[in-house]
């Protein structure tokens, strides 16, 4: 079931549980919603698991502490352990023009501002200072991070399936 969460447009990954919290059932959340706090309010989130209304107890290092529905031992809390959770799209914010859910990304052909592909969106990850694009170039045997920003990305058009970039030189070597 999880693959056909994550294969589904119209679901939207916002968090993953990391385990336990203490011993009686909290476990450790992990929010990926522009307001960390508001993952709470797009339940109950799905996932492979079943579903799950969520309660944040309090904010933790790396993400709140939560009680999930239905959890109510350390042991249930760390089987969970890398469990994705999902909110369908209907229950999310609109966004603005210039910002983009990752889900959308994902898959999405790349090319140069002279019209060449340069590859495909296989990822979109974030370690602290903003998002970048993991593509998949042809002919390289590595995955290659492009920087999200305008100066990189100048376009992106959902829907033709594409994004325009200018990379930095030597970013594809």
């Amino acid at each position: 079931m999880s693959d056909s969460l994550a294969d589904n447009p119209e679901m939207i990954c916002v968090g993953a549980i990391a385990g336990a919290f203490g011993v009686r059932g909290e476990t450790r959340l992990k929010s990926f919603t522009a307001d960390p706090r508001a993952i709470a309010d797009y339940a109950p989130l799905l996932s492979d698991r079943g579903s799950f209304d969520i309660t944040i107890t309090r904010e933790i290092k790396g993400g709140f502490a939560a009680r999930l529905s239905s959890v109510t031992t350390k042991e249930e809390a760390d089987a969970l352990k890398g469990v994705q959770l999902y909110a369908p799209r209907d229950r999310l914010p609109s966004l603005p023009d210039d910002e983009f859910y990752h889900a959308d990304l994902i898959g999405l052909a790349v090319f140069d501002t002279g019209g060449a592909q340069l590859g495909k969106v296989q990822a979109v990850q974030n370690h602290g200072a903003s998002d970048l694009l993991e593509l998949s170039i042809p002919g390289l045997s590595h995955t290659v991070l492009l920087p999200f920003t305008q100066a990189n990305v100048p376009t992106v058009d959902l829907a033709s399936g594409r994004i325009v970039a200018d990379p930095p030189e030597g970013l594809l070597d």
